[in-house]
């Protein structure tokens, strides 16, 4: 067996880290010969429930788990990580200014960018979850500027399997017969769910998905509103947001930086837009199609823009601009 990798998880005592923590542990993100030392972060009140945690990780019995670290302590928490999995932020309270929610949220990645950069190894991957991701991700890589923006990334995963499970519930066919959807800008509710360039397997023969819905009132229409909305109508059914599906889809991100994404499919995350060939200004993290491949993504280029995906790739753009604009002048 390899040597333990270290592998971070912020917000450790929370309801997504519940579900992922798991998932893990048992290898199903970095592989079922890898073993691992979780590093568990949260703020101190929430230490005893860590304890809890740590206690049910423990009696799961896991082979490949060698320790886990309860800490509240960044110098403790980010020593020599191999990935850190950035779960917790400060969540958005009744009444709060999407404005306040920035600025609150600006101080914790700025802090855990630089911890990053002090303790963790510079090959780290590092995935911001907690929201709002795109730009607590920008925040964080510009505080750790010994680390490769490359290795930076969001997750719109979550995202890209609603876009998926969406087209293939309305055509009647299993989830892994649908690749190649897309989430473009920003993981809020101008994201744009783009379906021009996926592909539908039906009776075993893949056809483009405008082809296999038959419907394109519905996907220009209630589809994308659909996965833009979907986070919050599953707060309104469960009174609790997305735990269970964010945790998966943030296994799915993880285990494809680590082993590439299938060969002749991509997927969707959130990276830096530097260079990219659409458009997208410079100096944001915007959710791209990517292939990935060493632990190295690239964006796909080359794909055809309508004047319908342009409109809606620009607006979620703009919101990305002014969003890193704000939270570089609480910086300054």
């Amino acid at each position: 067996m390899s040597d333990p990798i270290r592998v971070l998880v912020t917000g450790a005592a929370g309801q997504i880290a519940y579900s992922l923590l798991y998932n893990i542990a048992k290898g199903d993100v970095f592989g079922k010969d890898q073993p691992l030392v979780l590093v568990l972060l949260d703020i101190t009140p929430m230490l005893p429930v860590l304890d809890g945690v740590v206690m049910e990780l423990q009696d799961c019995a896991l082979p490949l788990l060698r320790e886990v670290i309860p800490t509240d302590k960044e110098e403790v928490a980010f020593k020599d990580l191999d990935a850190a999995i950035l779960v917790g932020s400060m969540p958005r309270k009744e009444g709060m200014e999407r404005k306040d929610l920035l600025k609150a949220n600006v101080k914790i990645f700025k802090s855990q960018g630089a911890a990053l950069d002090k303790y963790a190894k510079k090959t780290v991957k590092v995935l911001v979850v907690g929201n709002p991701a795109n730009t607590n991700c920008l925040i964080a890589s510009k505080s750790a500027p010994s680390i490769p923006k490359e290795n930076f990334s969001c997750l719109t995963r979550l995202d890209h399997n609603r876009a998926r499970s969406q087209v293939a519930i309305r055509v009647g066919v299993p989830a892994d017969n649908v690749k190649d959807v897309i989430i473009w800008g920003n993981h809020s509710s101008t994201q744009y769910p783009d379906v021009h360039h996926a592909k539908v397997k039906v009776q075993g023969k893949e056809i483009g998905a405008y082809d296999a819905v038959k419907d394109d009132g519905w996907l220009k229409g209630d589809f994308i509103s659909t996965v833009q909305q979907r986070g919050a109508a599953v707060i309104k059914a469960r009174k609790l947001s997305s735990a269970m599906s964010a945790a998966k889809a943030i296994s799915d991100h993880m285990r494809d930086i680590w082993f590439g994404t299938p060969e002749g499919e991509f997927i969707s995350m959130g990276v830096i837009s530097d260079g990219n060939s659409y458009g997208i200004p410079s100096d944001l993290i915007y959710s791209f199609p990517v292939v990935i491949k060493n632990k190295t993504w690239t964006i796909v280029d080359g794909l055809a823009i309508n004047d319908f995906s342009r409109g809606k790739m620009d607006a979620t753009a703009k919101e990305l601009v002014e969003e890193r604009d704000t939270a570089l002048e609480f910086i300054a």
